[in-house]
């Protein structure tokens, strides 16, 4: 081969390496990772999607940060201190504008100063319009990132990026960035608008008012604006409430601090932009800043404190909780001769065990408003691992009772209760806690308005309103605490205790046989028809083993081989119980995007949002909707039922109950011609509000 050949192949070979490297360079579409090597903590890099629209000539990209360890940087609005990222493209060519969008910001106080941006990592999404889309552009920027900690720097990065729109492709892992990024920046929402605002010249405030379609979960409320360029919104303080309960999780009122380093500060007659996010969504928008005052209704968090102590109170009459309250009664006997001190640590054991209960489930919901889950009053009972540990305890708690065996705790232990007291003070805190969770599948009045509010509101708001819920709860239990001498006014221990004792444990049982019932969606009916049964047979040996022939077997046998037998069939075979009417009603399934098409046709929709396991459900079904009047009128011709099942998870009764602004069932609400948006029933129904809410709805 001749020097000459050679020289050709070798020329040949370079020019398609340089070829080859050209092409890949040319679709890379990023500029990689770009640094400063006196500002270590801070890279950055853009990339492009490869997502193009031709028509509006735009294509997408997203801009990279990562911030090391504690380091932060600013959002548009940089807050009391510091100043926003700066993209400056003026030396670009083909490129006509480059629109910002900036993800929700979170709050920062360092120093005592307060400010909005981000920490660790952000992908600003960017929107890119080209003068000429069938032409390559230069992209020729900087971009003046500030960054902070205890100190604050501010760096240049050139970026620099040709762009050939005709030679795009999509690339993965900027698809994600950009839309994660645009997820979390304010769009356009319908759903959402400013319904009034107001300037509090003398106390320095600015107070907006915001209404969802939807009802809100963890809102957050920022203001700013062309207008107000040096005025800074301090951390707003939020309401959540309306005038009534239906509207109770739909208006949110900002109140707002503000400040201005020049001094006095006056928003009259200015303009204003309202970005408010939640857990599905982020919007903003324009809007004056009004003259007219607002009742922001502070006393509202007051009132639902208020509803919350009532409907914990009444939550000790529920029909779950009776068992519960009966191993009370029982322990109370017991304690006749006990000292004031032992009677008054063993209430108060009982009370934190409640306390402790609504403080967990407060937390569980917290973790799901702050995960985005689905968040409702009594919501465990969907779960069937909550289920079949609730009906072991309340069946090991029935056999105990009954007789079957006695608790018996180590010989130490039982030492120290025995100096304690005559009862271990972990059963009383144990009892207080199993109550709590038996009364969740309860709803009743002024409780559905707290939880509601509770659920819409502010975590911080929602802890308030349970604990709130746990102190009402408590009221008996501490009031026996507060005066132990009420004691004395129990009839003394005795034989009778024995019977009675017989009668908390059927209690118990029948709560066992109500859990099992609501195993059916899970496994079957067939299966868990065997279970009850197997318990029943077992139950019934056992007492006729223990107790011989004695004058009160009938009573067990009857109740345990007969009317637990039938308690379990009835609530199994049908989505009632042993009722007084036949729920053969024409229900459908709910289907909240045709109740408008329905109403415009004429028809009045009953909606009832439901669930197996919920028992203020059950009673408002046998006591009013299957009993005349309404039972006939709900079968009238021009009448849709509707029926939303939560017995289980279910994404799309969740989101109509968190539409309508309630957390759990029942859920009962009436549409027609002359109420498009509903007429919601109170949590127990009544013939009375039923029918006049048909007529009202109705042509």
């Amino acid at each position: 081969m001749t020097k000459a050949t050679i020289r050709r192949k070798a020329s040949m070979l370079i020019a398609l390496l340089a070829s080859v490297l050209f092409a890949a360079s040319a679709l890379a579409q990023t500029t990689g990772w770009i640094s400063d090597h006196t500002h270590p903590p801070d890279e950055l890099r853009l990339m492009l999607t490869g997502e193009a629209d031709a028509n509006n000539q735009t294509l997408q990209a997203v801009l990279d940060v990562k911030l090391a360890d504690n380091w932060k940087t600013y959002w548009r609005s940089p807050g009391e201190a510091g100043i926003a990222p700066e993209l400056d493209w003026s030396a670009s060519n083909n490129i006509k504008q480059i629109e910002w969008h900036w993800p929700v910001p979170r709050y920062f106080k360092q120093l005592g100063i307060q400010t909005l941006g981000y920490q660790s990592h952000v992908a600003f999404p960017l929107t890119i319009t080209l003068e000429h889309a069938d032409q390559p552009a230069q992209l020729s920027a900087r971009l003046r990132l500030p960054s902070c900690t205890d100190i604050c720097v501010i760096t240049d990065y050139p970026i620099e990026m040709t762009i050939d729109p005709r030679a795009l492709k999509i690339e993965q892992e900027a698809m994600f960035l950009f839309n994660q990024g645009l997820s979390q920046s304010p769009r356009p929402n319908n759903d959402v608008h400013v319904s009034a605002s107001y300037w509090d010249d003398a106390q320095q405030q600015f107070i907006v008012q915001l209404i969802n379609k939807t009802a809100w979960q963890s809102p957050q409320v920022l203001v700013d604006g062309h207008d107000v360029d040096n005025e800074f919104f301090g951390k707003p303080r939020l309401i959540t409430g309306g005038d009534s309960e239906s509207s109770a999780g739909h208006l949110l009122t900002a109140i707002f601090n503000v400040s201005n380093w020049k001094g006095h500060v006056d928003l009259s007659g200015k303009s204003v932009v309202v970005t408010v996010a939640d857990t599905t969504f982020a919007t903003e928008i324009a809007t004056p800043v009004g003259a007219t005052p607002i009742q922001t209704k502070t006393t509202s968090m007051i009132a639902m404190i208020a509803f919350a102590l009532i409907g914990g109170l009444i939550l000790n009459v529920m029909p779950c909780v009776l068992p519960v309250l009966g191993l009370k009664l029982n322990s109370i006997a017991l304690q006749y001769d006990a000292s004031a001190q032992q009677i008054r640590a063993s209430f108060i054991a009982s009370a934190l065990g409640i306390i402790t209960s609504f403080a967990l489930l407060a937390g569980m919901l917290t973790a799901l408003k702050m995960g985005g889950g689905s968040v409702g009053w009594g919501i465990q009972f969907q779960s069937v691992q909550f289920i079949v540990l609730m009906l072991s305890v309340t069946f090991i708690f029935a056999l105990n009772l009954l007789g079957l065996f006695e608790f018996r705790l180590p010989s130490r232990l039982n030492t120290w209760a025995a100096q304690q007291g005559k009862q271990s003070y972990l059963g009383h805190f144990v009892q207080g806690m199993f109550a709590t969770l038996l009364a969740t599948p309860c709803s009743a009045p002024f409780l559905g308005t707290a939880v509601a509010y509770a659920l819409g509101a502010s975590i911080g708001e929602l802890w308030v309103i349970f604990i709130a819920l746990g102190i009402g709860m408590n009221a008996p239990w501490l009031l026996f605490a507060i005066a132990p001498k009420l004691v004395q006014f129990m009839p003394k221990p005795g034989v009778w205790m024995n019977r009675v004792k017989i009668g908390f444990g059927l209690m118990m049982l029948a709560t066992t046989y109500w859990l099992i019932s609501l195993l059916s969606p899970f496994f079957g009916v067939g299966v868990v028809w065997l279970v009850g049964l197997t318990i029943t047979l077992f139950t019934f040996i056992w007492l006729v083993k223990q107790y011989g022939r004695k004058v009160f077997i009938p009573i067990i046998a009857t109740f345990t081989l007969g009317g637990g037998t039938v308690l379990l069939i009835g609530s199994l075979t049908a989505d009632h119980w042993a009722t007084p009417t036949v729920d053969d009603l024409n229900w459908q399934t709910l289907r909240s995007d045709t109740i408008t098409q329905l109403t415009d046709q004429g028809k009045t929709v009953f909606v009832d949002v439901t669930a197996d396991w919920c028992i203020t459900c059950k009673a408002n079904k046998i006591g009013v909707i299957l009993q005349d009047p309404v039972y006939s009128e709900l079968q009238k011709p021009n009448m849709v039922l509707m029926k939303g099942d939560w017995t289980t998870p279910n994404d799309n009764v969740t989101q109509y109950l968190h539409s309508n602004g309630r957390y759990g069932v029942p859920f009962n609400i009436v549409y027609g011609p002359n109420a498009p948006k509903g007429i919601p029933l109170p949590v127990i129904l009544s013939e009375q509000h039923v029918m006049e809410a048909i007529k009202q709805a109705s042509k």
